[in-house]
């Protein structure tokens, strides 16, 4: 790509879809992790209001990791692998050595570890490929393409959250003794693996990138400016200069990211609790419970996807109001979540709705945001900016894990676990209505 100009050129369905192909793994990686990390916490011993300390690896090394990969990216040039591929391989290799590993854990500070390295390795994949999309589109394919990654998205997200249930289904077995995790979780992690570093793969050996415009000129300023210290403090520049845009959105990521971090952390223990009202992480009775959350969690996954699935029909041939498409869909997503508390055994089944809602806020928070971002900042700062983006996205995470979710839910809501979704449902409304603000140009 020319590092200082907009491409010009259209890309082809295939190509788009190769492009964003690596995603399915990275989706595998998160649907793994977040529909069954709880579970694997309470297996060794986590009470429910020590689950979001031992989440806490996950936002901080994005906080981290993606403004640095983001910097790097922008900066790197290999004759062979291109600028973001080189990224993409090696989070993946790491991502599955963490996945495969992550059931073998016998103690929660070996599973919190492995947690860690899985959550900095899929940021190493992920950053790279937000600012795939930018480099390889023209400015009126953007939305199609970032609406497509969601669509793959969706893809991993709802068969990764249906692997332990589907497992079971073939004989492994998903029950264990106390403190040990079930063999249903082994092979789920196993397939994830498999899945993250081949799809990866696909992206890495089907999608060139082009050399900038002047190469010498670019390999001459990455040179001038090389260092820990120019990098600090570039990433602090951009930081304090960033678009007007960026600081709206970064308000709508903020209250969004939130709400999913709230559901991630706590929906197994909460939904288990208060809908298949089981307490007890030795019991059959509660790996039962925790398979059919996991299984309802699947459907935002699969909501999300035809969501994404009518908007890549759509943006194929027409433009969008990207920001009441978010507006909508954050408001629906968070309705669905203030619908779990009214759920009990009797209607367990309608928990796929509300998760089916949820998942229309999901499909539009992982394509529309970048979609609206990417048309305020410069092309050669693509990635960097991506990764600061980010970081509207772990500073809530951390917030939440620090306590933010446990002050909340004892403070106004007398500790009840199910509550913790009526925070996630309020925080995306906030979140909806903060995207009415945002000053974007396509409406």
């Amino acid at each position: 790509m020319n590092s200082n100009t907009t491409p010009s050129k259209s890309l082809s369905f295939w190509q788009i879809w190769n492009m964003s192909f690596g995603f399915l793994g990275i989706q595998f990686g998160f649907a793994l992790q977040g529909g069954n990390m709880s579970r694997i916490f309470q297996t060794l011993g986590a009470s429910p209001d020590e689950l979001p300390g031992l989440w806490i690896a996950a936002p901080l090394t994005g906080l981290v990791v993606q403004p640095i990969i983001g910097y790097l990216s922008d900066r790197t040039w290999s004759p062979r692998w291109g600028r973001r591929r080189p990224f993409f391989m090696i989070g993946a290799v790491l991502s599955s050595f963490a996945l495969f590993f992550m059931p073998y854990s016998s103690a929660l500070w070996m599973a919190a570890g492995f947690l860690w390295i899985l959550d900095a390795s899929i940021n190493i994949s992920m950053e790279p490929f937000r600012a795939l999309v930018a480099d390889k589109l023209p400015e009126h394919q953007r939305s199609y393409g970032f609406v497509m990654q969601t669509l793959i998205i969706g893809i991993g997200t709802w068969v990764a959250s249906n692997l332990p249930w589907f497992v079971t289904k073939l004989g492994v077995r998903n029950e264990a003794v106390a403190g040990e995790i079930p063999d249903s979780v082994f092979y789920s992690f196993a397939i994830g693996a498999a899945v993250f570093l081949i799809s990866i793969a696909v992206t890495v050996f089907t999608t060139s990138e082009d050399p900038p415009e002047d190469l010498a000129a670019f390999e001459a300023e990455n040179k001038s400016s090389a260092g820990f210290a120019r990098a600090v403090s570039d990433i602090m520049r951009a930081i304090l200069t960033m678009p007007r845009v960026m600081a709206q959105l970064g308000v709508v990521q903020f209250f969004s990211w939130f709400a999913f971090f709230t559901m991630w952390s706590f929906a197994t223990p909460a939904l288990t609790e208060h809908v298949f009202q089981v307490t007890d992480p030795s019991s059959a009775a509660y790996n039962e419970a925790a398979n059919s959350v996991s299984s309802a969690m699947g459907i935002y996954g699969l909501s999300s996807m035809a969501f994404a699935l009518l908007l890549v029909f759509y943006t194929s041939k027409r433009s969008i109001s990207r920001r009441w498409i978010h507006f909508t869909s954050l408001v629906l997503g968070g309705l669905g979540f203030l619908t779990m508390m009214t759920l009990e055994p009797e209607t367990s089944a309608n928990l796929k709705w509300s998760f089916a809602l949820v998942g229309i806020a999901w499909g539009s928070m992982l394509s529309m945001p970048y979609a609206m971002l990417s048309s305020s900042i410069p092309s050669k700062k693509m990635g960097i900016y991506m990764g600061i983006f980010n970081m509207f996205i772990v500073i809530p995470q951390v917030m939440a894990a620090l306590g933010g979710i446990n002050l909340i839910h004892v403070w106004a809501f007398d500790g009840q676990a199910i509550h913790t979704m009526t925070i996630a449902g309020a925080s995306l409304l906030i979140a909806g209505v903060a995207t009415l603000f945002v000053q974007d140009s396509s409406r």
